[in-house]
């Protein structure tokens, strides 16, 4: 991860922190395909996928396993948020169940990573 230094930040050296980027991408691509009139959506969607890389990192950065594990609770609660916003949209057919699936499985991997991290810290 990184811009090809050889040093990195610590949420960068994080497994987690790659899939959530990966499903900001996905995101942004399922945003791309909304039709005109679903602006909310597509504005929910980038907020709650961008929150996610975000919580991690911020995370990441803390020093109090208290706090990084606070912040990567925030990160989970973006993570469900963002499924049941894909579940939105698979209910009013606003994209393809291929592409929706593919979303969901980062999420699960995603929350599934993250419940991890935080029974670490306990």
């Amino acid at each position: 991860m990184g811009f090809g230094v050889e040093k990195a930040f610590d949420h960068e050296r994080l497994e987690v922190y790659g899939v959530a980027i990966e499903f900001v991408a996905v995101a942004d691509a399922l945003v791309e395909e909304l039709p005109r009139g679903r602006a909310y959506l597509a504005d929910q969607l980038q907020r709650a996928a961008t929150s996610i890389a975000l919580n991690i990192a911020e995370g990441a950065g803390e020093r109090s396993t208290a706090d990084k594990a606070r912040f990567y609770r925030f990160a989970c609660r973006s993570a469900t948020e963002s499924a049941a916003i894909l579940d939105v949209m698979r209910t009013l057919e606003l994209s393809e169940v291929p592409k929706l699936q593919q979303g969901r499985e980062l999420l699960l991997r995603i929350v599934q990573m993250l419940v991890r991290l935080c029974q670490s810290l306990e």
